[in-house]
């Protein structure tokens, strides 16, 4: 009787284990159609209320009450969920409100962004854009066709089996459709088309598969989730890389873009809107003097609001030191501004969102979480909050609205919330999502002395710089190892130093001075493309040399940048003395009398002047908005 009861209790347990297998691989299947059944991310427009709008449209008003006018659409509560969506975060950070500027300045000088980095301008390794990325850091190229597509390396594939999924030149989108392939623990490769999982019942799941089969596709499923979650990952670093572009080529693009492209349509017309479209055909009349026609319009014409909301240190408080001082210095000049400020919005051409990206950063990312999501969400909090005070944002999509930041993470941050504004952005990278023609470049400026930013500005004549070319910095980014690895100490008359060459307390005056002393100062990439050495070499004098594939460098639609500098495609390393020895004396003569002559346009002063930087960024801006409005 008692092996009876235990032979009937084994039956029951092994039973039950089954059970709880074929449970637990429905469960995994829900997961699955899941995902693939939620919706997809809906059109900015559409998630915030719309403010009741008068009957008769006319904004011109100085008394109307904005806010009054939204009552009946949005209450300010929304705000509140939104708060409350972040406090719930376990990676969260609540918005330092109290940051004092003395707290900014000592987490600069512990991110090694103060005075003491003369050898490198470049962000901390530590807060790059990568750290989304995990350990996936051995990125590379591969194949030679027009668009080329990211792999990982083999030792990440060791560190992370979850990515041990065919690479064989599959756009990331792929990965959301069609057949994945995926190694079984025989070697064998099962291609499940991804689509057909959603085709299986739960009672051919229980009764069709085998053992092995159910495993196999348990496996399938779980490195299913794992490509998912890769393929966004893909999909924010822009896993398609575009071909270099030469600038003739860029020059061709923008051209197009302003064609095929324009902001969307206002939802009732305005008096600037009318105003806009004129300096536009007056532009265009003017042919070869568009530039300077332009610049004289935008003097006469361009008034800009400055939202008031938003709280210090995110907003309202800028940033003068350091590599990310140019949002700063556009900011405090703007809101001190009295020749294009107006206080009644109707009367605005343009709205400007006076953030910080860097002191955004400070204030809610946490070191080593690599989650982003509360900074995402304060934006958005702050995109609520004036769409539910003004009507503005909602008139245009935001086509109307810009921003500046320098911040690396700048561009991939707003390329959802805020894609359809003009955005002015250091990270001037067009296989990252930067839009030529619709966003502008900043030039990355480091500023060392706010006091008095233009301190040894100057250098030697063309005919007294003995050095050919000159680099020091740090190995950020692949493409300086490459560098290095050509040329420091190979050739003695390129001056191509590592970290540990050019240091110690002379390399402040040493860097300064081979700046001042050299024909060509090298510009490469770091973990971004843009680099602070730009504008460095203009300061000094030096004929900039870019290596940074596909940036588009700053007042691209105004500047004749073959004029006074050299863009040498990245895989010319190898290459680089031979090209600048190509060059003639006369025309590098004219290389560097170039530069002195475009040197007034990225200069940072206290007190703006005609065609410096401040104003050549408002031009930017003020041209990508004739460009691109749209009529009613």
């Amino acid at each position: 009787m008692e092996g009876c009861i235990l032979q009937f209790q084994r039956l029951c347990q092994n039973r039950s284990r089954k059970l709880i297998s074929v449970l637990a691989l429905m469960f995994s299947f829900l997961l699955v159609l899941h995902t693939f059944t939620l919706p997809s991310r809906r059109t900015y427009s559409t998630q915030y209320p719309t403010p009741k709008l008068p009957a008769n449209t006319k904004l011109n008003s100085l008394n109307k009450n904005f806010s009054s006018q939204s009552q009946g659409v949005g209450k300010l509560s929304h705000l509140s969920d939104s708060y409350s969506s972040i406090k719930s975060l376990n990676l969260s950070k609540r918005p330092d409100h109290d940051l004092r500027v003395s707290e900014v300045d000592e987490k600069l000088k512990n991110d090694g962004s103060d005075d003491s980095s003369w050898l490198d301008g470049d962000e901390n390794p530590v807060m790059r854009f990568s750290d989304d990325l995990g350990d996936v850091t051995g990125i590379k190229k591969v194949g030679d066709s027009v668009y080329e597509f990211l792999s990982i390396s083999d030792r990440n594939r060791k560190e992370n089996p979850l990515l041990d999924i065919e690479q064989r030149r599959i756009p990331a989108n792929e990965l959301m459709k069609g057949e994945l392939s995926v190694n079984s623990s025989k070697n064998a490769i099962i291609s499940v088309p991804i689509a057909s999982l959603t085709e299986i019942t739960k009672a051919e799941m229980v009764t069709s598969l085998s053992q092995q089969v159910k495993q196999e596709l348990s496996n399938v499923l779980t490195k299913l989730n794992a490509s998912m979650s890769y393929a966004d990952t893909l999909n924010e670093k822009n896993a398609l890389i575009m071909s270099p572009l030469t600038l003739s080529e860029m020059n061709s693009l923008l051209c197009k873009n302003r064609v095929l492209h324009h902001s969307m349509r206002p939802r009732w017309s305005s008096a600037p809107d009318k105003q806009i479209l004129a300096a536009q055909k007056e532009i265009e009349n003017a042919l070869n003097v568009e530039n300077d026609r332009s610049y004289k319009l935008m003097e006469k014409t361009l008034k800009i609001y400055i939202y008031e909301e938003g709280e210090k240190p995110i907003f309202h408080q800028p940033l003068l030191k350091g590599i990310y001082a140019a949002e700063g210095w556009f900011m405090k000049l703007m809101e001190s501004s009295k020749h294009y400020i107006v206080k009644d919005p109707s009367q605005a051409h343009l709205f400007y969102m006076p953030f910080s990206s860097r002191l955004l950063q400070l204030a809610l990312y946490v070191p080593g979480s690599h989650n982003r999501t509360n900074m995402r969400l304060h934006l958005k909090n702050y995109l609520r909050k004036i769409t539910v005070k003004y009507p503005f944002w909602n008139r245009t999509g935001g086509a109307d609205h810009f921003f500046v930041a320098c911040h690396d993470w700048a561009l991939n941050e707003t390329n959802t919330i805020m894609n359809r504004s003009i955005r002015a952005l250091c990270v001037a990278d067009l296989g990252q999502g930067f839009k030529l023609g619709r966003d502008v470049c900043l030039p990355e400026s480091k500023i060392r002395l706010p006091k008095n930013p233009l301190k040894d500005i100057g250098g030697r004549p063309w005919n007294q710089r003995p050095v050919l070319a000159f680099f020091a910095g740090n190995l950020h980014g692949i493409l300086r190892s490459i560098l290095l690895e050509n040329w420091e100490s190979k050739d003695p008359d390129m001056k191509v130093f590592g970290p540990s060459t050019l240091s110690g307390a002379r390399s402040k005056m040493d860097y300064v001075q081979y700046m001042k002393s050299s024909k060509y100062c090298i510009c490469p990439r770091g973990y971004e493309v843009n680099s602070p050495r730009l504008v460095e070499s203009i300061f000094f004098e030096c004929v900039p040399v870019i290596l940074a594939d596909n940036y588009v460098p700053p007042f691209f639609e105004i500047l004749k940048w073959e004029k006074f500098s050299v863009v040498v495609p990245e895989k010319d390393v190898p290459r680089l003395k031979e090209i600048l020895v190509a060059i003639t004396m006369s025309e590098y003569r004219e290389l560097q009398m170039g530069v002195k002559r475009v040197q007034r346009h990225f200069l940072w002063r206290n007190k703006p002047v005609k065609y410096d930087l401040f104003h050549m960024m408002l031009h930017s801006i003020w041209l990508s908005r004739v460009y691109n409005i749209e009529v009613r």
